[in-house]
């Protein structure tokens, strides 16, 4: 059916927003990590030892597959009640994981917890996209920045403080005042105004869409691990997900109302933006998985030092995504970017060549430079792309920029992890032998480096407009003042 255009305006408190937001961002943030130091008390407590990297890729997929649906949902009825139902279902999965009885119990809460942030995640940027203007989001999207760079600290910290001395629950309890803290702050301060429209919801889009990244993605996370990667099962997922995935285009074509309109990849701003997010995502994932393994085996250091490494590449990255702003107002997206790329690609070798010649310092100086890069690769982009484009279509092109990274991380995982088993396998002392461990991690962080080369290409196409030719300017009628 066919209505009045949708009109949206807003009346809201943008700082408590933006506090609230930040809080929300951080709960996902610190739940991606928290857990990780507390699995051996986890184990100890439910058992399966087994099935425990579930707790991680069920979390992950859940999220992964269900954010495009989210973002399609939030231009059509709204902000606010889509991020304060994944607020609601990460509240309700993080209270039944914290009284799990069992590890596919707590295997199946992690899912829904997975949900909430899937929906979070998109919108809480997409919501600074709305807020803010061009010359602000920059600095906005560094305080986000920030949160998780606070939040790869903290949360293996307290992960392991509540294990050790409290109890592995907690960890997912003390998120029940925070998200209903946030939940009340966006209730009471943020408000829109949805004029109302009918709407024909794509179910069947939304069917195959979560059929097909289901079954790629877990294709991808698991091959080489749970199956291997020429058997059966490896094959009937990556089946089942080419069909649906055929299916899901064919079925987008005729609807009303696609949950991703596919005319946003003929456009060169969002495809170049959109692959360099998948860039953005496999640089991270090859650095955070193989980092502190690298330290560990090598060096022999403890885990907090191989993980403050780590942290160091999310040190960088808010502090160039806080300058961004200036910068790609002045010289445009374009340039933003590469430089930032390039600064990447220099800290990708680096960490290339001193991986032969384990050195702390070194790894971590490299981590923080490729992070530095990053934050004036992944802000800027995403901005450029919600620059572009109306309110109407603001959250698909949010949604698709983060799938985006999740699907790099996903691929990531797979060819990374096929790198370094295919050199450690090689090696009659497997995982025990340091020599051979070095080597799979050279391999990997030359695997990094590739990817990082990989997105200078994309961003050298990405369109030459400054900032400001980019920036949408919405009609009279689609907006209503404050």
């Amino acid at each position: 059916m066919t209505s009045a255009p949708l009109s949206v305006g807003f009346r809201s408190e943008r700082g408590p927003i933006l506090i609230a937001l930040m809080l929300a961002t951080g709960l996902i943030a610190i739940d991606s990590t928290i857990l990780a130091t507390a699995v051996p008390s986890v184990v100890a407590d439910l058992g399966d030892f087994t099935q425990f990297p579930w707790l991680f890729s069920i979390y992950l997929l859940a999220q992964a597959v269900s954010v495009p649906i989210y973002s399609k949902l939030s231009d059509t009825v709204g902000r606010k009640p889509i991020i304060l139902v994944g607020i609601g279902l990460f509240l309700l999965g993080s209270i039944l994981c914290g009284f799990a009885w069992s590890m596919p119990a707590l295997i199946a809460f992690r899912a829904v917890q997975g949900l909430g942030a899937g929906a979070v995640l998109p919108t809480s940027i997409t919501i600074v996209g709305d807020l803010y203007s061009l010359a602000e989001r920059a600095k906005v999207q560094g305080y986000i920045a920030s949160v998780w760079a606070i939040s790869s600290v903290v949360g293996p910290a307290l992960g392991g403080v509540f294990s050790q001395f409290v109890s592995w629950r907690w960890i997912f309890f003390v998120n029940i005042p925070l998200c209903i803290i946030a939940g009340w702050r966006l209730i009471r301060s943020f408000h829109e105004k949805i004029e109302p429209r009918r709407h024909r919801i794509d179910y069947a889009g939304a069917v195959t869409l979560t059929i097909a990244l289901t079954a790629i993605i877990m294709a991808l996370l698991e091959g080489g691990q749970a199956w291997a990667w020429n058997s059966v099962p490896s094959f009937a997922a990556f089946g089942v997900g080419a069909i649906a995935l055929v299916a899901f285009v064919l079925i987008e074509q005729r609807a009303a109302e696609p949950i991703i309109p596919l005319g946003i990849f003929t456009r060169r701003l969002i495809v170049t933006t959109t692959f360099i997010s998948l860039g953005v995502g496999a640089i991270l994932i090859g650095l955070t998985s193989y980092v502190p393994t690298y330290l560990e085996t090598t060096l022999g250091v403890v885990p907090i030092i191989s993980g403050l490494a780590v942290a160091a590449l999310t040190l960088g990255w808010p502090i160039s995504a806080a300058l961004a702003g200036r910068l790609y107002l002045r010289i445009g997206f374009r340039s933003t970017v590469l430089i930032g790329i390039a600064i990447a690609v220099v800290g990708a070798i680096g960490v290339t060549l001193v991986a032969p010649h384990p050195n702390t310092i070194l790894v971590a100086l490299s981590c923080f430079v490729i992070g530095f890069g990053l934050g004036w690769v992944a802000a800027p982009s995403l901005i450029a792309a919600q620059s572009s484009v109306a309110w109407g279509e603001r959250g698909v092109i949010t949604g698709t920029n983060m799938f985006a990274r999740s699907a790099g991380s996903a691929v990531g995982v797979a060819v990374f992890g096929a790198i370094a088993n295919t050199i450690i396998a090689a090696s009659p002392n497997g995982e025990a032998d340091k020599a051979a461990v070095a080597d799979a991690a050279t391999a990997v962080f030359l695997a990094v480096t590739v990817a990082a080369a990989l997105t200078v290409i994309a961003a050298l196409a990405m369109p030459r407009a400054s900032a400001h030719d980019l920036e949408y300017v919405a009609p009279a009628e689609e907006t209503a003042g404050p």
